[in-house]
C-alpha cells in the first residue's frame, strides 16, 4: 500500500495550506483513498491508498508549485484498517515518515522508501530506482516554462493540441513547439510507465500487512 505525507513548506510565515488541500483531496479523490486524507501534525497531512495512479498524481500536484515537500511510503499496513488516519499504522507509515524527513532536504522536495523487507531479492525492483526516475520527472516540470504550463493545463482538460492554440491565440506550429519544448509527451510517457512501476512494486508488498493483536 501506498501512504502518501505532505508537509507544508516554510509553514510558519505564511497561511495554513492543510485545510484546503484536505477538503481538495477529500473531495477530488475520496473513492480513490483506502482512508480519508487527514492532519496529523500542525502542517502536515497524510493518506493511505493502493492506487499507484493517484499517487503518481498526488506526487505531481504537490511538488509543482514548491508548497509541499511530498513523502511516499510503500509497504504493509496494521489490518483491518481503523476509521481514522492518524490511528493507522505499518510499515508503510514508517517507510513514508522516513521520506517525507528526506523530501525536505530534496531540491524536487520529493523523496519515496519502500519498507524494508527480508525477502526483496538482489536485482529487483528498489524503491530508489523509482524515487530516482520520479525525480527525473520532477526536474523536467521545474524547467516548464510559464507558457509550458498554460498549454499543459488546456490539454490536460482533454482539449487537442489544435483547439488549446486557438484557446491560447497562437498558431498550431507554435503549440506544438511550445509542447516539445515543454516535454509534455516525454513526462506523458514517462507517467504511464512509473505509473506500472508504482503498481509493480506495491504488489510486491502485497504479503507484508500485519493483522492487528487481538
Amino acid at each position: 500500500m501506498f501512504v502518501v505525507t505532505a508537509d507544508q513548506v516554510a509553514s510558519r510565515h505564511g497561511a495554513d495550506k492543510v485545510a484546503d488541500a484536505l477538503v481538495w483531496l477529500n473531495s477530488r479523490h475520496r473513492e480513490r483513498l483506502l482512508l480519508p486524507a487527514d492532519r496529523t501534525a500542525g502542517d502536515e497531512l497524510q493518506l493511505l491508498t493502493d492506487d499507484p495512479e493517484l499517487v503518481l498524481t498526488l506526487i505531481l500536484d504537490l511538488t509543482r508549485d514548491g508548497e509541499w515537500s511530498v513523502g511516499v511510503g510503500i509497504g504493509g499496513v496494521r489490518q483491518p484498517l481503523p476509521a481514522d488516519t492518524r490511528e493507522a499504522t505499518g510499515e508503510a507509515f514508517y517507510a513514508a515518515r522516513d521520506a517525507v524527513t528526506r523530501a525536505k532536504k530534496q531540491s524536487t522536495r520529493f523523496a519515496l522508501t519502500l519498507a524494508a523487507s527480508d525477502d526483496h531479492a538482489p536485482g529487483t525492483l528498489d524503491g530508489s530506482d523509482v524515487e530516482a526516475l520520479i525525480t527525473l520527472l520532477l526536474t523536467l516540470r521545474e524547467r516548464r516554462t510559464d507558457g509550458g504550463w498554460e498549454l499543459f493545463d488546456l490539454l490536460s482538460t482533454g482539449l487537442t493540441q489544435s483547439e488549446s492554440a486557438e484557446k491560447l491565440g497562437i498558431t498550431a506550429g507554435a503549440a506544438s513547439l511550445r509542447a516539445r519544448a515543454a516535454g509534455i509527451r516525454v513526462e506523458r510517457a514517462a507517467s504511464e510507465a512509473l505509473v506500472r512501476l508504482l503498481d509493480t512494486i506495491n504488489r510486491s508488498t502485497t504479503d507484508d500487512s500485519e493483522e492487528a493483536p487481538s
